[in-house]
């Protein structure tokens, strides 16, 4: 059974890291494990609404962004490989991964590494700053980079960030396509969530679930509205940093 401050705990943490190049998945599954929080039918459905809550902060501060068929299209070009991939693996990663407390420090301190090493070395080319700029073959590469996220602690933004620059696509534009793609992906992943689950639970514990709708709503337009400000003056590596950090407090905690 979640509690109303383990509700509030979770929905900060799910609404902040989403679009974070940290790894949400990997944040909820430590803070889970620290908070004792065993997998149950109602912890699944939680974790599915505290997304959703995330999801909603995208499409209120982008809505006008969704009018736009040609940029639809190109979202959809990238979420495709995702898909197809998803459906693929669905099974490998909810059964053997996602639970999997070593895969997920071992992507997220990997994941952090790669992060400073590339921005180190990487120069941007800054030839797209503009989303028509973006063609469907580089809108479907970046979803193939978004897929390598299924491995959980690599961090879907992270993934989409770095292949989107890869490309030579400005910092702030693929950040911004990144929000627009994360609501496909996501909507598609708790939709498949929601087919194999079900929901069981009381009246009782819809407070529950709304504190979680609510907070994580919240803290992901605060998150959103942070890293938009932080990448105009800092680089992606204090991320990097983070995660190694993270890490090495968690195995320290497991520890002592």
């Amino acid at each position: 059974m979640i509690s109303y401050l383990a509700a509030v705990i979770l929905g900060v943490v799910e609404g902040f890291t989403e679009f974070l190049p940290i790894s949400s998945t990997a944040h909820m599954i430590l803070v889970s494990d620290i908070l004792k929080i065993t997998q149950s039918d109602f912890v699944k459905t939680f974790e599915i609404v505290i997304q959703s809550g995330a999801i909603l902060a995208v499409v209120a501060l982008y809505w006008e962004k969704f009018l736009d068929w040609e940029l639809l299209k190109k979202i959809a070009a990238a979420f495709i490989p995702t898909g197809i991939l998803g459906l693929v693996f669905y099974k490998l990663v909810k059964n053997y991964l996602l639970g999997d407390i070593a895969v997920i420090l071992w992507s997220l301190s990997l994941g952090g590494i790669l992060l400073i090493v590339f921005e180190k070395f990487f120069h941007e080319r800054n030839e797209m700053a503009n989303m028509k700029d973006i063609s469907y073959g580089k809108a479907a590469i970046i979803g193939l980079f978004q897929s390598i996220a299924m491995i959980p602690g690599v961090s879907r933004a992270a993934a989409t960030i770095v292949g989107g620059m890869l490309l030579g696509i400005r910092r702030e534009l693929i950040v911004e396509f990144s929000f627009l793609l994360a609501v496909p992906t996501m909507l598609a992943a708790t939709g498949l969530d929601l087919f194999k689950s079900s929901f069981a639970f009381s009246a009782s514990q819809f407070g529950i679930l709304s504190v979680g709708f609510i907070v994580s709503f919240i803290m992901a337009v605060i998150s959103i509205k942070f890293l938009l400000n932080y990448i105009r003056r800092h680089s992606f590596a204090a991320f990097g940093y983070y995660r190694i950090v993270l890490v090495a407090l968690f195995i320290l905690l497991a520890v002592y």
